[in-house]
């Protein structure tokens, strides 16, 4: 594979759009209904990509039929539940709190595989895990374990986790099924099936929280063009250049990027306990990524 040093700018870019989207997901956090922004970023995202993919994709309709219930699940993991959770703990959390969850999706894959597709379990897996839990238990608690054994969890941090898991199982299921379809044309049908799941979502939502104006209007450009189109763009681009683990790594600059354009644009602080919890989780996930070792099974006399 290519290792041009122009074809690192690739995933950066991609990880640099991903950080403006979190950001964009705190000032929607009071603006607009989570299922709202979720909603109308799927219909730019799908208006963006048709002239594109529309054409490709009717003549590869058959394909694509056979495949339209997993194309419904990934659509609705990825574009409909794992976007409208992190919307809505954007109402409760901080845009680094928020990444490093984000963040940790490599490492819940490698934990989910392990459970759901019976891959063997690896070191890095495990002593990442460990490492990754405790800078969790350290973030979410402020630097203060006991305070969380006393306060509880933070609905926003939860929300996150939960986000994770399911961007996760998501991750898990498109390697599982490797649908034979290119990638633009599952990921336009993903967000058309998504389309039409979170409809009803749309009309549920009180209308003060569903409106269309100044404010929502560039929230929504960005997300559904330069987090929905562009990014993926950049992303499929840096895999075919730089391969799918090299890429994987850049995802732990995404708190970093995060937490600077935070404090730029919205005045957050970032404290010593994001340092160092982020710091521990981000170490956890660069574990799992390069020590790739399978355990040993002692086995049965």
């Amino acid at each position: 594979m290519s290792t041009r040093p122009s074809a690192l700018l690739y995933p950066f870019l991609a990880i640099v759009l991903w950080a403006g989207n979190v950001i964009v997901s705190r000032l929607s956090a009071h603006t607009i209904g989570p299922q709202a922004i979720t909603f109308y970023r799927l219909v730019l995202a799908v208006a963006v990509m048709s002239p594109f993919v529309a054409l490709p994709a009717w003549r590869n309709r058959m394909t694509l039929w056979r495949h339209l219930g997993e194309f419904a699940v990934l659509g609705f993991l990825s574009m409909c539940l794992f976007q409208s959770l992190s919307y809505l703990a954007a109402g409760s959390t901080t845009a680094t709190n928020m990444a490093v969850f984000t963040a940790l999706s490599p490492l819940l894959t490698v934990l989910l595989s392990a459970l759901l597709l019976g891959e063997r379990p690896t070191t890095g897996m495990i002593g990442g895990g460990i490492v990754s839990l405790a800078g969790i238990v350290y973030l979410v608690s402020a630097g203060d374990p006991a305070h969380l054994a006393a306060e509880g969890v933070h609905p926003g941090d939860a929300l996150m986790l939960l986000a994770g898991l399911v961007y996760a199982l998501y991750s898990v299921l498109l390697k599982r099924w490797s649908l034979p379809v290119p990638d633009w044309q599952s990921n336009y049908m993903q967000a058309l099936c998504s389309l039409v799941m979170m409809f009803p979502a749309l009309l549920a939502t009180p209308a003060p929280l569903r409106e269309l104006n100044a404010d929502t209007l560039p929230l929504i450009a960005y997300a559904g063009c330069a987090a929905s189109v562009v990014l993926p763009v950049l992303w499929i681009r840096g895999v075919e250049a730089l391969g799918p683990n090299r890429c994987a790594i850049f995802l732990n600059l995404l708190p970093v990027l995060t937490a600077a354009a935070a404090m730029a644009t919205l005045g957050e602080p970032v404290r010593a306990y994001h340092v160092i919890g982020g710091g521990l989780v981000l170490a956890g996930v660069i574990a799992a990524q390069m020590l790739k070792r399978p355990l040993r099974v002692r086995q049965a006399a």
